[in-house]
């Protein structure tokens, strides 16, 4: 039946079916780290810690490898991400004496460095799949992909916890060490050898995008992915544990299965955003943004009121979770269409630098401003003020995005 298929949707195939591999591992693995080392008695601040070069390490890796995707082509640092996850993976299989916080720490920035150039490989490889003329195609291709990948990182949360129960830590990383390389050895067959290497060779400066559409758009992502991890990664899972004494299986559980409906949002948002048959331009995401930017500020508002917490976080968290999606999958579909398409894994990787960039300081600042004002419903409150300017910010920045009418000559700039 594969044969069957044209060549440009057998890659896209053996693109996503990576990119599924992958993300569920890096979701398991995660949740494996939480959940183990709270077993082990280490404090909140030190798990954070353990995942602090995981974030240092995408915004370095997403800088560089846009500029290797174009010299190496998008196969290979695809197949160089898959294998470093099973490196870090390894890593973790040293005696319990050994997995102190300096070495799990590595293992993560390795894990950081994997995931980025997985993910910078895989959006900048649709590109080049669907033809210059289909954006409608472009669109449906790349939500699919970025929705997929997120219900499929909640999935992982769940396996992880699920291994982690059946196998014990060291089975459950030795088991995913191995299904990914057998992932990485039948993707080294049928991946494409020339994917995404550019006929001109960029030199290194090169990696700073001179497009200003896509500095724009940069600058509205960095800002929108802060605005939501600043109150998302801390702040609410310690609330929800600390002060409405939900336990870690109801805060684990709950937090996955938003992701995983995030992720089908996303997977939809090509159904939802498109008007009159027409994809959407910067217009779309301005305005989509403004309709996010309302809704922290009146969850803080609904708590300061004194409504029942439980309420109004999981309503609050559902409605945000779903526009969230629709802007992150509105900015995952502008991205690709702006790029240019020789060398199109330096525009990617420039991108998905500021969202890392972004991710790091709201993990952050979740921490020290949901402390500093005191934990509980005034920190929280704290960190959902801070996401309201963040997305307010990203209204302001988004409007110099392009409208469709000048969208190919903006991109272009």
């Amino acid at each position: 039946m594969l044969s069957q298929l044209s060549p440009a949707i057998r890659q896209y195939l053996v693109v996503t079916g990576n990119y599924w591999a992958f993300t569920l591992t890096d979701g398991a693995l995660r949740m494996l780290v939480v959940l183990h080392f709270h077993s082990l008695g280490y404090s909140p601040l030190e798990i954070a810690l353990l995942f602090l070069f995981y974030e240092i390490f995408g915004v370095i890796t997403n800088l560089v490898g846009g500029w290797l995707g174009a010299h190496l082509g998008l196969n290979r640092t695809m197949h160089i991400g898959l294998l470093l996850q099973v490196v870090a993976l390894s890593m973790l299989l040293v005696p319990a004496v050994w997995l102190t916080v300096p070495w799990v720490m590595a293992a993560q920035a390795l894990s950081g460095i994997a995931k980025d150039l997985n993910k910078m490989s895989a959006k900048s490889s649709i590109k080049l799949l669907v033809p210059g003329d289909a954006e409608g195609t472009l669109y449906k291709w790349v939500a699919i992909l970025t929705g997929s990948k997120n219900a499929l990182k909640g999935a992982g949360f769940f396996l992880g916890g699920a291994l982690l129960m059946w196998l014990g830590f060291s089975g459950a990383v030795a088991a995913m060490a191995v299904a990914l390389t057998l992932v990485w050895l039948l993707s080294l067959k049928l991946l494409k050898q020339d994917l995404g290497r550019a006929k001109n060779k960029p030199k290194f400066r090169d990696i700073f995008s001179k497009s200003r559409a896509i500095n724009i758009l940069s600058a509205a992502r960095m800002f929108l992915f802060g605005a939501r991890d600043v109150w998302f990664v801390v702040a609410l899972p310690v609330f929800l544990s600390q002060t409405l004494g939900w336990n870690h299986s109801q805060t684990g559980g709950f937090l996955a299965l938003w992701i995983i409906g995030y992720g089908m949002v996303q997977a939809l948002a090509p159904r939802i955003t498109r008007v009159s048959g027409r994809v959407p331009d910067g217009r779309a995401a301005t305005g989509w943004a403004a309709l996010l930017a309302l809704l922290p500020g009146l969850i803080a508002l609904a708590l300061m009121a004194g409504a029942a917490s439980s309420t109004v976080l999981v309503t609050g968290l559902l409605l945000f979770g779903a526009v969230f999606a629709i802007n992150s999958s509105l900015h995952s579909y502008l991205i690709v269409s702006y790029a240019g398409h020789d060398g199109v894994s330096l525009d990617v990787g420039f991108y998905y630098m500021a969202n890392a960039m972004g991710r790091l300081a709201g993990t952050l600042l979740s921490g020290w401003v949901f402390q500093l004002a005191g934990m509980g419903s005034a920190g929280l409150q704290a960190c959902l003020w801070i996401s309201t300017v963040m997305l307010v910010l990203t209204v302001l920045i988004s409007l110099g995005l392009p409208r469709l009418r000048d969208a190919a000559a903006g991109a272009a700039g």
